[in-house]
């Protein structure tokens, strides 16, 4: 029985993904909840598990490729009860495996009504039929209202159309010309009622610009060999094929690039346009001696207690952070445009901005503000190495109530960052760098950095932006006050 896997619902109400990668390919087993694919969100890469056990027939989508929720990406040819042939009757998990890919099964294959009822939705029924559409194994089941027409009964005698599962269709049955003997037909005679058998059919996998390129110089690409991931073409292979039948096709140089705007950057595109125009904007700077800062940073990292993690500035500018919202709670807050109220959160989920190669995501630290330092410095280490990696899930850059973005690592002094939506706050912290100084009358070379810190005026006016601004200032200029404000 041959079962099409539909894009699912992630569970964050997103209309689209582009297939990243495939892991598996056609004439592959599978087993249930097997990954096959990661697909890629407006908010993070997923890796999608199959709901079936069998043989990949065909990967009806192509890496790089942009797909609907609700559109089939992948056929399976599976048993006909939905279970390995191999498993012990009876047993327990053939059961409930049994169980799971037949519920999953109903969720995409229509099936027709009993004898003589009229289908829900249909002409002169009651009610509207609830469809169920399949998503993303853990996530639940989205239902909703569609009206169908009544189906029409075909009349008696009538031949029955075929089952809606029995897969792709096939070449046409052609009944074999009468045989003039008595006996069973010659070699190369078809027998009546016998049906010829479709050519398979050979995925290329290639991408759509690879494939415009084989088309630009000529190359047909059934007959190119992919050195890529699971076998893909890339433009090498194109551009060796090319070579070796015709001379060597000079291409002029574009002097555009065309970037498709989607995934995290669309996503990141239009919060930042929201934020910019729905919260007024005001940013202070200030700028501090973090000598002291830094000696702290090299003594933490001789403790036991840090051995395993990374310790850097930022550690201490979080922590910072998380003493002056204490003192400061307004700072910590959203604004309710709806109910027309200032919500105050009593906790941080504090926001790390982090540059991938997917764009820029915020995933956040729950609860950061009941971590000790060690523990702080641990969740830092994972989250950036998670974000890097493209691995954020979509839940863990959900409910941040104040974001830091660390612009010093692109070598640059600060800038006025744009809130990150639902949020009254943000700080940038800049390069740390050597310059002239003023300590206790004299000049000297010290360690110096700045701060720019952007807020809501709506919710934050200039004294309490200001007073936290200088609270974390003198926290990182002198990191003892972090204790005596505890």
């Amino acid at each position: 029985m041959r079962r099409e896997f539909k894009l699912p619902d992630v569970g964050e109400g997103l209309t689209e993904a582009e297939i990243v990668r495939w892991h598996v390919k056609a004439g592959d087993d599978v087993k249930v909840n097997q990954i096959v694919v990661e697909i890629e969100t407006a908010k993070s890469i997923v890796e999608l598990p199959i709901p079936w056990e069998g043989v990949v027939a065909v990967l009806l989508a192509e890496e790089g490729q942009t797909v609907d929720v609700g559109v089939p990406i992948i056929a399976v040819d599976t048993t006909e009860e939905g279970v390995p042939a191999s498993a012990p009757a009876g047993a327990p998990e053939a059961t409930e495996a049994a169980g799971r890919v037949e519920a999953l099964a109903d969720d995409m294959v229509p099936q027709p009504p009993a004898e003589g009822a009229v289908e829900p939705g249909a002409h002169g029924s009651p009610a509207p039929k609830e469809e169920r559409q399949s998503v993303l194994v853990g996530y639940g089941v989205k239902t909703g209202a569609t009206q169908r027409r009544s189906r029409k009964r075909p009349p008696a005698g009538a031949p029955t159309a075929p089952s809606p599962m029995a897969g792709r269709p096939t070449a046409p049955t052609t009944p074999a010309p009468p045989s003039s003997g008595a006996g069973p037909a010659g070699p190369g005679t078809a027998e009546p009622g016998a049906t010829r058998a479709a050519p398979e059919r050979v995925a290329v996998l290639a991408k759509p610009p690879v494939r415009k390129l084989a088309k630009d110089l000529g190359v047909d690409l059934g007959t190119v060999t992919g050195t890529g991931p699971q076998g893909s073409i890339t433009r090498e292979d194109v551009h060796a094929a090319a070579e070796a039948t015709t001379a060597p096709v000079e291409l002029p140089e574009p002097l555009e690039e065309r970037i498709p705007v989607k995934g995290v950057r669309k996503m990141t595109a239009q919060a930042m346009v929201t934020s910019a125009y729905t919260a007024p904007h005001v940013t202070e700077f200030l700028q501090l001696d973090v000598t002291r800062t830094m000696e702290a940073v090299h003594r933490l990292r001789t403790l036991p207690d840090f051995a395993d993690v990374k310790v850097s500035p930022l550690l201490l500018v979080a922590k910072a952070v998380l003493t002056a919202a204490r003192r400061h709670p307004m700072i910590n807050s959203a604004w309710d445009e709806e109910a027309q109220e200032i919500v105050v959160k009593h906790y941080v989920n504090l926001g790390i901005a982090a540059a991938t190669p997917r764009g820029l995501v915020v995933p956040n630290i729950k609860n950061a503000h009941t971590l000790s330092l060690p523990d702080l410095a641990g969740h830092l280490a994972q989250l950036t190495e998670t974000a890097r990696a493209g691995r954020t899930q979509p839940a863990e850059m959900a409910g941040g109530t104040i974001t830091i973005t660390n612009v010093g690592v692109f070598g640059v002094d600060t800038g006025t960052p744009i809130l990150n939506p639902g949020e009254a706050a943000i700080l940038a912290f800049g390069q740390i760098r050597d310059m002239p100084w003023v300590v206790a009358g004299e000049l000297a070379v010290r360690k110096v950095t700045t701060l720019s810190l952007s807020f809501d005026h709506r919710i934050v006016d200039g004294e309490l932006g200001s007073l936290f601004l200088r609270d974390v200032g003198a926290m990182l200029e002198d990191p003892l006050t972090m204790l005596a404000w505890r």
